[in-house]
């Protein structure tokens, strides 16, 4: 069965913000590497979370498995969102909730559309 136009909508844009900022950390563009090592954190943590979020983004367009993504991509997200709450970055802050929020709405909102149809 097909997913709703508005859920498809929310699917592409969720993946498409996961996946530009995904490879934005694996190819180290130079914003990546100075708000990572603003952070405090290490290189190899921000290509860690590259490759996660370019599977994320990936593992949304799967239907099969898109629920469980979106659920798993929007708990990821809390680190984020306490980074940026730690270092007082309030735009990217709202930005990294509104992104957390989506991808728990998509995930709840699909995995209640395949209950219902059980």
């Amino acid at each position: 069965m097909q997913q709703p136009l508005k859920l498809r909508i929310v699917t592409y844009i969720l993946a498409l913000i996961f996946f530009a900022s995904g490879m934005a950390k694996l190819f180290a563009l130079p914003f990546e590497i100075a708000a990572f090592e603003r952070w405090g954190y290490s290189m190899t943590f921000m290509y860690l979370v590259g490759v996660i979020e370019v599977a994320g983004a990936l593992g949304l367009l799967v239907s099969r498995f898109s629920a469980i993504v979106s659920l798993a991509l929007a708990a990821f997200m809390m680190g984020a969102i306490a980074t940026h709450l730690i270092h007082q970055e309030w735009p990217m802050l709202a930005f990294a909730t509104a992104v957390a929020l989506g991808a728990a709405w998509r995930g709840w909102v699909s995995l209640k559309t395949k209950r219902g149809r059980s």
